[in-house]
């Protein structure tokens, strides 16, 4: 929608009313994303602008300003309807276009709003509407209702009576009610305010035991129930498990509803209380219900996203091993494990497959095989999928290599979503001649490398972070996780020589055909040597490169600057800065003393404020540095490989793998992750899960519970730290 000058201005009051934020830094952020700016070059080289807005900001007057285009669209269909009618007034037009919720707009033009054919209809039809008229002025006194009603007794219309003329009457009465916006807008805010969410069993699962056995006779406040909560309800009523209604302070709503409707005494009074009864029950509170489970549902969506998307993020900025000769092994039972060596960028170098968990008799083999690629490849790191046979694959490699002699870090790595890359067209791209599992074992490998530059290559939903991933808006769930993985590719920074397509994919102005152009430029004519070469790829252009140089790196370039977070347009400013200095460059970059000795005040303008120098000088000091902690793993005990193996009181090491509402589970080399209830992740008080622990984060746990036929393992990181029985004792 092309917006007026009126409107945008409208719109950038609405949001720095609903935001807080200063006007010139919504202006700003405004302009800048309508001209097509991305939200990490806003944050990262446009602080001046913005007032130092960070990510969350941006994004939030992102989704405002759509959110607010999208009212105002509705505003201009649904003025133009009711014009077409001939019933727009002065005062509605004001009304609807003073509006900032979008169900105010709907709930204002419910009234015009073509219907299908309903009660009321008929009873016009029936020419009850005069009689409908009468009712609503409440004038009369004396007599009766039905007296009243004799006038419109018409059997050739299907009014054979005055009963049925008052019930036709009524009909309309009601729809006038329920489309009136401020009698539903009260029933939307009691129902809302004071609504219990029910959940009762369906009879067919009345004596049988489901994982939703806990709302098989639940109620909570609507307001109160935790998103975790209602999406497994939901689930549950999904799979016709569990009927969920929305129980209403019907008696509060009905009073409203009468006080409304009867404006006097009158012969008409009983007749406009069951009016206003009928009203609620058949024409409001359906609508309403489904309405207020919409927004509970979108509610539930929104923080089970935002918990996806913290514990993606923790993923994805997992510290790297680095540049290391990894061995990966997708391991397996009967189809034997896949053994990768790559190089320390990742490139494959050799795979075989061998079989140490079927037969005595294959066991020598695979000893000799595992060793063999160990020393031809210089392996530094063995990296090993934590799925089936990771716990037995893990034990054997140790083995093998303390029996030859050799000290190499052994690494449990999730191996979630690899199998989805391995069937993936980029996983054929890289690996057409390999079969799925090898590519497997290649990814685990650089998944240990660079958990960034491999995870990208994967749906973010496979990667097995979150809970109820396929329960809630999927478009709402992609937008949020493709910005999560953007904002960290962006933030981490990319080499633009050894950097997949697909990881080029998510630097800012880039995208998916700009990232294979730039791969295969680099394909064809070798490595660039600066970040302006990247002008010669074709459609890269000014704009392009404008909002991707600063986030792409390279290594020992022609330009000391190409590999840090300096953008290209501030190159001759820090040019200048070596000159007052006397130095060349070159010598300004590799020397901290000298960055030190500048007097950035020197050299604000109004373009350039202290905000973009003080990141100049924080890469000058470290330029292209990784911004990413350093490297840890966590040590599985090697007596502990199935749930039998846990007993309580154990003290053990942990891979934190997925944080959630009420807590976080954790691997702990069983097969099945043990969950940390929020009431045990600290020894203080955590409203969050996400203040305590970290998806990736190396934690300590007692077991307090383990049980193998339910597969539930309960876990405490509070006690741990406070101490407790070691199975060792």
């Amino acid at each position: 929608m092309k917006l007026t000058d009126e409107q945008a201005r409208k719109l950038i009051t609405y949001i720095i009313e609903a935001t807080g934020l200063k006007p010139f830094q919504v202006e700003h952020t405004v302009e800048l994303l309508q001209e097509g700016a991305t939200v990490p070059f806003i944050a990262r080289y446009r602080k001046e602008h913005t007032g130092e807005l960070d990510e969350v900001q941006i994004r939030t007057v992102e989704e405002q300003f759509a959110y607010f285009c999208e009212l105002e669209e509705r505003k201009v269909t649904v003025l133009k309807s009711i014009e077409e009618q001939g019933k727009l007034t002065p005062e509605l037009r004001e009304r609807i276009e003073a509006s900032r919720q979008k169900n105010e707009v709907e709930d204002l033009y419910l009234p015009y709003k073509p219907k299908r054919r309903t009660k009321a209809t008929i009873a016009r039809e029936r020419g009850l509407e005069p009689l409908a008229d009468i009712i609503a002025a409440q004038e009369l006194t004396i007599g009766t209702a039905e007296e009243a009603a004799l006038p419109f007794i018409d059997p050739g219309k299907d009014v054979p009576d005055a009963a049925a003329a008052l019930e036709g009457a009524g009909h309309i009465l009601a729809e006038r009610l329920s489309d009136n916006a401020d009698a539903r807008a009260m029933v939307r805010r009691l129902t809302n305010e004071q609504g219990i969410m029910t959940s009762r069993v369906a009879t067919d699962f009345k004596d049988k035991v489901t994982k939703f056995e806990m709302y098989y006779d639940f109620q909570e406040p609507l307001q109160a129930v935790p998103s975790h909560r209602m999406l497994a309800m939901r689930r549950g009523e999904k799979e016709e498990v569990l009927y969920l209604s929305i129980t209403a302070p019907v008696e509060q709503i009905l009073a409203g509803l009468k006080s409304r409707l009867i404006l006097r005494g009158s012969i008409f009074s009983p007749l406009l209380e069951r009016v206003a009864e009928d009203t609620y029950k058949r024409l409001i509170a359906p609508s309403i219900e489904v309405e207020l489970r919409l927004e509970s549902k979108e509610r539930a969506d929104e923080a089970a996203i935002q918990i996806f998307a913290r514990n993606l993020r923790e993923l994805l900025l997992a510290p790297p091993a680095g540049g290391k000769r990894v061995l990966g092994i997708d391991p397996g039972f009967r189809t034997g494990s896949k053994l990768a060596a790559v190089d320390a960028n990742g490139r494959f170098l050799e795979h075989v497959t061998v079989y140490p968990h079927i037969g005595e008799g294959r066991i020598p083999q695979a000893r000799l095989d595992l060793l063999r690629l160990v020393e031809t490849h210089a392996i530094e790191m063995v990296a090993i999928g934590n799925g089936t046979a990771g716990r037995e694959m893990e034990i054997f490699v140790k083995e093998t290599l303390a029996g030859a002699g050799r000290q190499l870090p052994v690494v449990s790595v999730s191996e979630a979503g690899a199998s989805i890359y391995s069937a993936s067209d980029i996983a054929r791209e890289e690996f057409p001649d390999l079969d799925l599992t090898v590519r497997g074992a290649i990814s685990i490998a650089r998944r240990l490398q660079d958990p960034l530059g491999e995870l990208v290559k994967v749906d973010p939903k496979s990667i097995g972070v979150g809970q109820y991933q396929h329960d809630v808006n999927q478009g709402m769930l992609k937008k949020s996780l493709d910005g999560v993985v953007e904002s960290c590719v962006n933030y981490v920074g990319v080499d633009l020589n050894t950097a997949s397509w697909a990881l080029l994919s998510y630097v800012s102005g880039v995208g998916p055909a700009l990232a294979k152009a730039i791969t295969r430029y680099r394909d064809e004519n070798g490595s660039f040597l600066s970040r302006k070469a990247l002008l010669k790829v074709p459609r890269f252009g000014a704009k392009a490169f404008e909002q991707a140089a600063g986030f792409l790196r390279i290594r020992g370039g022609k330009h000391p600057l190409d590999n840090s977070a300096v953008h290209p347009e501030r190159y001759g400013l820090v040019e200048a800065m070596a000159a007052d200095l006397g130095v060349t460059l070159a010598q300004l970059v590799a020397d901290t003393a000298l960055v030190g000795r500048i007097d950035l005040k020197r050299y604000v303008t109004e373009s350039v404020g202290l905000p973009t120098l003080t990141d100049i000088m924080e890469e000058l000091k470290k330029p292209g540095r990784d911004p990413r902690s350093q490297f840890q793993t966590a040590s599985f005990r090697d007596d502990i490989r199935e749930i039998g193996d846990l007993k309580e009181g154990m003290i053990l090491q942990g891979i934190v793998t997925n944080v959630t509402a009420f807590g976080a589970f954790v691997d702990i080399g069983v097969h099945q992750d043990g969950l940390v209830h929020i009431s045990h992740l600290a020894n203080r008080f955590i409203k969050d899960p996400n203040d305590a622990v970290k998806a990736g984060q190396v934690v300590k746990v007692k077991v307090l519970s383990a049980d193998a036929q339910r597969k539930r393992i309960a876990l405490s990181i509070k006690e741990a730290e406070q101490g407790g029985k070691s199975a060792a004792n």
